[in-house]
């Protein structure tokens, strides 16, 4: 029995009585006085799972909080720490603590689950009992005028257990379909105690102010920012494809190389350098090896270069099964990089619909992906034109364009 056989059978069992475990303990917690409340200075806490990890989450978090930083009192909350250095820098001013520092030794606590951390969250494996009595800790404590939540189980937290007066906005990246069942349920019950849910597509916009219609809850749609620190721009000529992304089944790499093993018999002095770390490197190498690619196909792990390693290739392909917003494709058009991307659930649509710097192909249409990577492969000057289509793209998400978007968000919700 495969391991996703194994997991899915165990969460139908276990996950209802976690799912009841954990609106209880919710409950209950919501009912413990509280102590914090409004600091009256526009102080803003952002909350994040890992702030030193890597992830589109983690880089736009970061991105926006440190534009915030230069102008009023901002800290990112991680929830967990789990290594020593950052992969991403801190901006100049910017304070980042750590609620549950994972370097220390986890003591009984650290080794029993969470019950304050929604059970159907992707976030709750990384969360145990330790982490629920510091993040109820700091939430009925926290003096800030305003909290940013990053992911559902976060936002249902702040929801319920953030002290009256302080502004709580709850941020999706990802649509809300792709959300577990039990996790959709108490979005929708939850939600709507939130002061505000920022989303990043035109298709979540919709969604989420369906799930939230009648409330109070205003939906915002902002989109992730680009910093733009020393980019360089492709020049195009190189016979490189780039991907990025954690090597995960979301991000669909099987079907890229699938699709790559079809541009290789076509244009053979191409190749493809597929960028990051993660559970299905093993199976990813052995499909390489399957299809002979060997010598056309690279692995090339986690880099803090990618903008360089993007810089280098003149093709950027994006194979993901489904995403809340592709923010690497951002990054890719930022460099004058052409992007062939899957239609996929929802927001290649939004960023390159259109040909503003890509093409869009049917989800998971391997061929399709192949043919579009060839047509750009053999017409260099399309090529080019793109590139310039990109370069003028990625300007409409830069972060002296989206930083005053949530900026005003935050002037509106303490106006009174």
């Amino acid at each position: 029995m495969s391991e996703r056989k194994r997991v899915s059978r165990r969460r139908r069992v276990v996950g209802p009585l976690a799912v009841a475990v954990h609106r209880l303990a919710l409950r209950l917690a919501a009912a413990l006085p509280r102590s914090g409340g409004p600091s009256g200075d526009g102080s803003v806490r952002f909350v994040l799972a890992n702030a030193w990890g890597m992830g589109g989450t983690v880089r736009t978090s970061l991105t926006m909080a440190g534009y915030l930083a230069a102008r009023r009192d901002v800290e990112v909350v991680s929830v967990v720490r789990r290594q020593e250095a950052p992969f991403l820098p801190f901006a100049d001013g910017l304070r980042v603590r750590a609620l549950d520092d994972r370097r220390r030794p986890a003591g009984l606590l650290g080794r029993l689950p969470s019950v304050l951390v929604h059970p159907e969250d992707y976030a709750y494996p990384w969360c145990s009992l330790r982490t629920d009595v510091a993040l109820l800790r700091w939430l009925r404590s926290v003096r800030a005028d305003a909290i940013v939540t990053t992911r559902p189980a976060f936002n249902l937290l702040a929801a319920r257990l953030a002290p009256p007066g302080v502004a709580t906005v709850g941020q999706e990246h990802l649509h809300y379909e792709v959300h577990r069942p039990r996790l959709r349920k108490d979005i929708r019950r939850t939600y709507p105690a939130l002061d505000a849910l920022t989303v990043l597509t035109t298709h979540d916009e919709t969604a989420y102010g369906g799930v939230l219609a009648g409330a109070r809850t205003r939906v915002d749609l902002i989109p992730n920012p680009l910093p733009r620190a020393g980019v360089a721009v492709a020049e195009l000529d190189a016979e490189v494809i780039v991907a990025a992304g954690r090597l995960n089944r979301q991000k669909g790499f099987d079907l890229l190389i699938a699709a790559f093993a079809i541009v290789a018999r076509e244009a053979p002095g191409w190749r493809l350098r597929i960028y990051g770390a993660g559970v299905e490197r093993p199976r990813l190498a052995a499909q390489i090896e399957a299809l002979g690619l060997g010598d056309r196909v690279a692995l090339m792990g986690r880099t803090q270069q990618l903008g360089e390693a993007m810089a280098a290739a003149s093709l950027f392909a994006f194979s993901s099964r489904f995403e809340g917003f592709g923010m690497v494709i951002i990054e890719a058009l930022s460099h004058g990089l052409p992007v062939v991307s899957f239609d996929c659930p929802h927001g290649p649509h939004d960023i390159i619909g259109g040909e503003r710097g890509g093409v869009l192909v049917p989800p998971e249409d391997v061929e399709a992906l192949a043919a579009a990577l060839l047509e750009l492969i053999r017409d260099p000057a399309r090529r080019q034109a793109l590139g310039e289509a990109a370069l003028r793209r990625s300007w409409d998400f830069e972060l002296a364009t989206i930083g005053p978007r949530f900026e005003g968000l935050l002037a509106r919700l303490r106006a009174p």
